[in-house]
């Protein structure tokens, strides 16, 4: 690592250590990270980023093992330890103002020591974390929620700031031509439910487009053989991952995007972007997705499979400039990034 100068405001950041940080990750967590990081280096603040070695980041990176194969429990704990030590020596090395953790096992490396503050983000439905983090041990601890939705589900905590609602980029000045497809864009989960959207565009009779990775977990790998694999077919096909220029171009051509999550989604990045293309959004009426979509003017909010698909006929309905003004006016990536950076400065007092 080459260490970045020690002038202004410095943070290190903390993925998940389990899956890349780059401009075409998966995960809304670490697209978050991405961008907080690019944010810091434009501003001419030092950031560095402990992720897998396979990420691609604007400040340094300091690199742990990609797994490779099946995340096993004892491949977690080689990880955890490994990651406990690069902490360590990051710190002393970088002596960051402010440690910035992203990833839902946070708690198995939070630094011991509590002479500087650590924000953690809860990118995940607050049921997934063991309830002990709102109630840490450490001092300098705090927490951070990315929607009001999710913030209204956590337990009372001295320790919980206001929410940041997330953001992203705006690409697009005006709507683009819409070509006749649907699309999914999603970890390939059980959680997420990818499956719906293939068979809600069945109904519909108009071919999905399903875009995402299977992650090298049993359950996932079982879910897209015994649920998704059938499914395929010449008009519902699986992609795979794809990078950030095919994800903008395929977003903003789409008739619609379909966000079959039955997860309690604390937000959804996607369906954000898919606003940003001039594209309505069709999901799941399940966690903060009725926070992000207005209901008959930029998408619809349905409570089955059989509901989607009715609800891609109407969608022609939509005027994609409503979807456009919606991204823009809540859900700037700008208004994200400036928010954190005076969470950052309010934590260290500069």
């Amino acid at each position: 690592m080459r260490t970045p100068s020690n002038q202004g405001l410095r943070i290190l950041s903390i993925a998940y250590p389990f899956a890349a940080v780059r401009t075409d990750s998966v995960g809304g967590a670490e697209q978050v990270l991405w961008h907080l990081d690019e944010a810091l280096v434009r501003n001419a603040y030092p950031s560095v980023v402990i992720a897998s070695a396979d990420s691609k980041v604007n400040g340094a990176l300091v690199e742990l093992p990609v797994v490779e194969g099946e995340i096993t429990p004892a491949a977690r704990d080689r990880i955890y330890g490994h990651l406990r030590e690069l902490i360590a020596k990051t710190v002393k090395e970088f002596n960051p103002h402010l440690l910035h953790m992203h990833g839902i096992d946070f708690y198995q490396y939070l630094p011991a020591d509590d002479h500087r503050p650590v924000l953690v983000t809860l990118h995940l439905p607050v049921n997934y974390y063991p309830s002990s983090i709102f109630h840490p041990r450490r001092r300098k601890t705090y927490l951070i929620g990315v929607s009001r939705t999710q913030h209204r589900t956590c337990p009372q905590s001295d320790d919980l700031l206001p929410p940041i609602v997330n953001g992203v980029s705006l690409p697009f000045d005006r709507s683009c031509p819409k070509r006749n497809y649907t699309i999914c864009l999603s970890r390939i989960a059980p959680e997420k439910n990818s499956h719906a959207a293939l068979e809600a565009a069945r109904k519909a009779g108009i071919p999905c487009l399903l875009a995402g990775k299977v992650f090298n977990y049993p359950e996932h790998q079982d879910y897209f053989t015994r649920k998704v694999h059938p499914l395929l077919d010449q008009s519902r096909r699986f992609i795979g991952a794809i990078d950030e220029p095919q994800k903008w171009a395929l977003l903003a051509a789409a008739r619609c995007l379909l966000q079959p999550s039955l997860a309690e989604e604390t937000s959804s990045l996607v369906a954000m972007e898919a606003l940003a293309c001039g594209t309505p959004v069709i999901a799941m009426a399940c966690g903060a997705l009725p926070e992000i979509i207005e209901e008959g003017k930029t998408g619809f909010l349905v409570r089955s499979t059989a509901e989607m698909a009715e609800a891609i006929g109407k969608v022609q309905r939509l005027n994609p400039e409503d979807c456009l003004a919606a991204a823009r006016e809540r859900f700037s990536l700008q208004r994200m990034t400036k928010e954190y950076l005076e969470v950052y400065r309010n934590l260290v007092r500069i």
